[in-house]
């Protein structure tokens, strides 16, 4: 078990602390200010059915071996479900050194094949992204979806860091806020507990350092994969359309995926989508 694994644990438990209200976990408002946002240690703690000294010690990384019944009980008293319910089981497998996460491959070769079914895409918009978001392959209409992600070095080239440092990216989506917190929960599910990740720890200290709106979203701890979805954009070359999209994981490739784009037919999203190939 590393210090850096039981610290995050801590930080995970803290920053989903903070975020259920009294009101949310059935206690009363009380009166006056609370100096902490959202449930105290004690508070959570005595709901969990825990100590507050044993509580207090997990937050602190002192404490690393909690079972899966004290797990799923702070879970629900975290209001934790799906991925983020995951994470908090994932993080406490990795604090106790029951389960080691194999480091990540950092392999960004995109296999000759996938580039082939890139091109039989076409007009969909389509990319191979690295589990932290960096472009590694796109197609002709991908390439015009995202305009000024290519106008800077490689390195730049992360979806990430486009929709909060570059000027398009930042006006690109409609409504952004909303988007670009999925983005972030997805980048923290996709990142896994390799915490130790170089690629993860320069991409996330970029935007720490450049941009107090995504240190603003981090720091909620939100956790969710997605798979497909919808966005809208704003697009300075076609106009206004709204796209589903597909997330499709490649085997093999240390946490490439395929990001798939398409219209609904007979649509004037449809027809702005397909000028993108023009």
């Amino acid at each position: 078990m590393s210090d850096m694994a039981a610290t995050e644990l801590g930080r995970y438990l803290r920053a989903r602390r903070a975020r259920v209200t009294p009101e949310e976990a059935g206690l009363p408002a009380g009166t006056g200010v609370r100096r902490t946002p959202g449930l105290r240690r004690e508070e959570l703690a005595a709901l969990a059915g825990v100590s507050v000294d044993y509580y207090t010690r997990l937050e602190r990384g002192r404490e690393t071996n909690p079972s899966a019944a004290v797990l799923d009980s702070l879970a629900r008293t975290l209001r934790l479900t799906g991925d983020a319910h995951q994470r908090l089981h994932e993080l406490a497998e990795v604090a106790s050194g029951r389960f080691s996460v194999p480091r990540a491959t950092t392999d960004t070769t995109v296999r000759p094949s996938v580039l082939v079914m890139l091109e039989t895409l076409e007009p969909l918009p389509a990319f191979v992204v690295s589990r932290h978001n960096d472009v590694l392959a796109v197609n002709r209409p991908g390439r015009r979806l995202y305009p000024g992600l290519w106008d800077g070095p490689r390195e730049h080239r992360n979806l990430t860091r486009y929709h909060f440092l570059d000027p398009v990216g930042r006006h690109l989506l409609d409504p952004w806020h909303q988007t670009v917190t999925s983005s972030v929960a997805h980048l923290r599910a996709v990142g896994g507990t390799d915490l130790d990740s170089p690629r993860l720890a320069a991409l996330v200290g970029e935007l720490l350092l450049k941009s107090p709106e995504f240190a603003e979203i981090w720091a909620l701890y939100d956790v969710c994969e997605r798979s497909g979805g919808t966005k809208t954009f704003e697009h300075p070359r076609v106009g206004r359309m709204t796209l589903t999209y597909e997330v499709m994981q490649l085997a093999r490739t240390g946490g490439q995926r395929m990001i798939v784009y398409q219209a609904e037919t007979d649509t004037v999203d449809e027809k702005a989508m397909l000028s993108l190939s023009d």
